[in-house]
């Protein structure tokens, strides 16, 4: 089999687009992920690398980036978000999953305060709900229900115009980004249908056995 390797921005959209799903982190599928495709001397270096290209492949607008499977970084292509937002959804927009009262009333806090700005990054979110503590896991969940997703990563700047630093997180509802059309597209398809037809995209690539597989997406 030929040898599979992130180079670039380039490859990682690649495979990311031929994947359906492309992993951050190494998981439980061996080989499935940035982190085992990227060369180790990529990682840390004076040029932009895996953390660096996060925000260009984001806005190249081919993939979905968030923390899309136990709880960790994923990018998803276009073709596939419809199948993760229905699965993960279950039928329910966030404002109907409101009216059951199946939302914590913190990750509605958040929910309307990131669609009410559009986007918003994650120092704004924090001021805007007079937030010291960790409101990461509040974000973590709906990033998990496929309600918010990372819009970009934004750098401070220095005097020049040079960005430095660590990305800040920006955070938009998948429906400003990529259409509310295409973001529940496959509403009307049964939830556990789309559930097998991401796993055997996956499994298209890596002959994991299925259970493992879905057991990563759920």
């Amino acid at each position: 089999m030929k040898k599979r390797e992130i180079t670039n921005e380039k490859t990682l959209v690649k495979y990311a687009l031929e994947f359906g799903f492309l992993p951050f982190f190494k998981n439980a599928i061996p080989g499935f992920s940035v982190e085992e495709m990227c060369p180790a001397e990529l990682w840390f270096t004076d040029q932009p690398g895996p953390w660096e290209w996060k925000g260009p492949v984001i806005r190249g607008g081919e993939c979905a980036y968030g923390k899309f499977f136990k709880n960790k970084a994923v990018y998803v292509s276009l073709e596939m978000l419809p199948h993760l937002c229905n699965y993960r959804r279950d039928g329910y927009d966030f404002d109907a999953r409101c009216d059951d009262g199946l939302v914590y009333y913190r990750d509605k806090e958040i929910y309307d305060v990131i669609s009410g700005a559009g986007r918003i990054i994650s120092k704004d979110l924090r001021t805007k709900l007079k937030e010291d503590g960790n409101i990461d896991k509040y974000i973590t969940r709906l990033q998990m229900q496929t309600y918010i997703v990372t819009a970009d990563f934004v750098y401070e700047k220095s005097k020049n115009g040079k960005e430095y630093g660590w990305g800040v997180a920006e955070y938009a509802a998948p429906e400003l980004l990529y259409g509310e059309k295409l973001v529940r597209s496959e509403y009307k398809t049964k939830p556990a249908d789309s559930l097998m037809i991401m796993a055997e995209r996956i499994q298209k690539f890596f002959p994991a056995d299925i259970n493992a597989i879905i057991k990563l997406i759920k």
